[in-house]
C-alpha cells in the first residue's frame, strides 16, 4: 500500500463507461463535483477548456441522464481529465462507440499521454487499441498474467500477424510456437 496515498490520489483519475455519473445533474454540475471533490483550482476555466477540447458545448447543460454513449465518453473522459492527472486508469473506454469516435478517443488519449507525459493504464479487449495505444501489454487469463511484452514482441513471439491472434492464442489455450511440444 502506498505510505502516502493522500499525495498521491490527487494526480490520478479513472474513466469507465461501465460506471455512470449522476443521471439527474448537468453535465456541468456533474463537472463542478467532481472538480470540487479533486480539488482542482480554477475549475470554471478548467471545465470550459475541457468542454472547448472534448466538444461539450453541445450538451453542457443536458442531464447526464440524457446522453448518447459517445456524449458519455466524452464526459467521462472531461471528469478523469478535472485534475490533470499523471497516472489515468482506463476500462475499456472505447466499449459500444461506433468506429470514428472510437478513433477520436483513441486519439485524444495519445495527445493526452504525449502533451503531459502521463502514464495511461489500459483495460481493453479491442486488441486493436491495444496494439496502437500501447507501449507494454499483460495479457491476462483468469486473473493471473500469461504473457507480457510490447505489442510487436507478443505477436513475434507467438509467430501472428496481429494482438487479435495473440488475443485469441491465449483465450483458446493454444501454447506459443517456442513452448508446444
Amino acid at each position: 500500500m502506498v505510505r502516502h496515498r493522500y499525495r498521491v490520489l490527487p494526480r490520478m483519475n479513472f474513466s469507465s463507461p461501465y460506471v455512470d455519473l449522476p443521471h439527474r445533474l448537468t453535465v456541468r454540475q456533474n463537472l463542478r463535483v467532481y472538480g470540487g471533490l479533486y480539488g482542482v483550482a480554477r475549475l470554471k476555466d478548467r471545465i470550459a477548456e475541457l468542454c472547448d477540447e472534448l466538444e461539450l458545448g453541445d450538451f453542457i447543460d443536458r442531464p447526464a441522464g440524457k446522453l448518447s454513449a459517445g456524449q458519455k465518453t466524452r464526459v467521462a473522459l472531461a471528469k478523469a481529465l478535472l485534475n490533470k492527472p499523471d497516472l489515468l486508469l482506463l476500462d475499456e473506454p472505447t466499449a459500444s462507440l461506433d468506429p470514428d469516435t472510437a478513433d477520436w478517443v483513441r486519439s485524444y488519449f495519445q495527445a493526452y499521454r504525449q502533451r503531459a507525459g502521463a502514464t495511461i493504464v489500459l483495460a481493453s479487449h479491442n486488441m486493436t487499441e491495444v496494439e496502437r495505444m500501447c507501449d507494454h501489454v499483460l495479457m491476462m487469463k483468469q486473473g493471473r498474467i500469461v504473457d507480457q511484452g510490447s505489442p510487436a514482441a507478443l505477436i513475434e513471439r507467438f509467430g501472428r500477424a496481429s494482438m487479435e491472434e495473440v488475443f485469441l492464442d491465449i483465450a483458446r489455450d493454444r501454447q506459443r510456437p517456442e513452448t508446444a511440444s
